[in-house]
């Protein structure tokens, strides 16, 4: 089955002893009509935030290209990899998450509620 181990090396740890990190992925399910320039303008968006919004580290994204075809109909996603929660809770009322957040709104094959999908764990 699965190994549940965690390796967790030289990573900054909060005063009870959780790990810090955040990593914070996001879902989603694109319509078919929206062009390629116009997701990758988007991820283009998050990108330019990392080494200007304090705290964020990383970000990566794309189109899902697994073969296991276990993915519910999700065409996108993208993952966020925070110093901290404090400040992945920063980013999350932002000025630009929400600029962006918005623009994603007329991108998405649905409601929001059904088309995005966010999940976050501390490493």
């Amino acid at each position: 089955m699965f190994d549940n181990s965690v390796k967790r090396l030289n990573r900054p740890q909060h005063a009870r002893g959780a790990f810090s990190m955040i990593m914070h992925m996001v879902f989603m399910k694109l319509k078919p009509s929206v062009a390629q320039a116009d997701i990758d303008a988007l991820f283009g968006q998050f990108q330019a935030m990392v080494g200007s919004l304090d705290g964020l580290e990383s970000f990566h994204g794309g189109p899902y290209s697994s073969p296991e075809g276990i993915n519910r109909g999700y065409t996108h996603g993208f993952s966020m990899v925070f110093r901290d929660a404090a400040s992945r809770d920063a980013y999350l009322p932002s000025d630009e998450h929400m600029a962006i957040a918005k623009g994603l709104i007329d991108m998405l094959d649905g409601d929001f509620d059904s088309t995005v999908v966010a999940f976050d764990y501390e490493f």
